[in-house]
């Protein structure tokens, strides 16, 4: 029996966003109840919002947008690593021993980040587990094509270099962020993401599912 699992998040107003990013908005512009012919609303937010694919473009200006992102990367084999222990950033170490040298090449990585999309509405959890940007490098240098998390930002907060994006970005690794692995358990899945076909984005919202077969 196949089960699918939707590792998105719901999009909705005042749900948790990075620092900077602008707020989604769903304004209804015709309801049937007002006379209408139809429900219609106009949804407005930021290209990195909820669960999202950020495109070599997000930090490099010469590179790809998201909608030339070829289909066989965020489409086929995935492991979930669990390094749920963790509080701290995901270290090369981590993800070597986690491996246990097995060849990956899209690695959704599930941490307690998954435990904050529940956490009641305050301001932005800066202490969320990231990657270091020596870790992104071992990622680049053993192949892999996808890298998922399980919050907002790859990125540990407060940084002002970005060695983790640049270091994935730069290698030619798509980031897929904004992960709910609350119902996913480690292991090796079929993962599906398909993110708006925006011309030339930096980025773009996604939906995104496991296929455990």
């Amino acid at each position: 029996m196949t089960d699918i699992i939707d590792i998105s998040v719901d999009l909705h107003e005042g749900m948790l966003l990075y620092p900077g990013n602008p707020p989604l908005r769903l304004e209804p512009t015709s309801r049937l109840a007002a006379g209408g012919r139809s429900n219609v609303s106009q949804l407005v937010l930021g290209t990195h919002t909820g669960t999202h694919i950020d495109a070599p473009k997000h930090f490099l200006d010469d590179r790809p947008g998201v909608d030339q992102l070829s289909l066989d990367v965020l489409i086929g084999p995935c492991r979930v690593l669990d390094l749920s222990h963790l509080s701290g950033s995901v270290s090369s170490e981590d993800l070597e021993v986690g491996l246990d040298d097995q060849r990956v090449e899209r690695l959704l990585i599930k941490t307690r980040n998954s435990e904050l999309w529940s956490r009641p509405a305050g301001g932005f959890p800066e202490e969320y587990v990231a990657l270091s940007g020596e870790a992104a490098a071992w990622l680049v240098d053993r192949g892999v094509r996808l890298i998922g998390i399980d919050f907002l930002s790859v990125e540990v907060f407060g940084s002002v270099d970005f060695p983790a994006h640049h270091q994935l970005l730069g290698g030619g690794v798509v980031i897929l962020e904004g992960l709910d692995l609350t119902k996913a358990a480690a292991g090796t899945y079929e993962l599906v993401c398909l993110p708006l076909k925006l011309r030339g984005g930096d980025g773009a919202p996604a939906r995104a599912v496991l296929i455990d077969q």
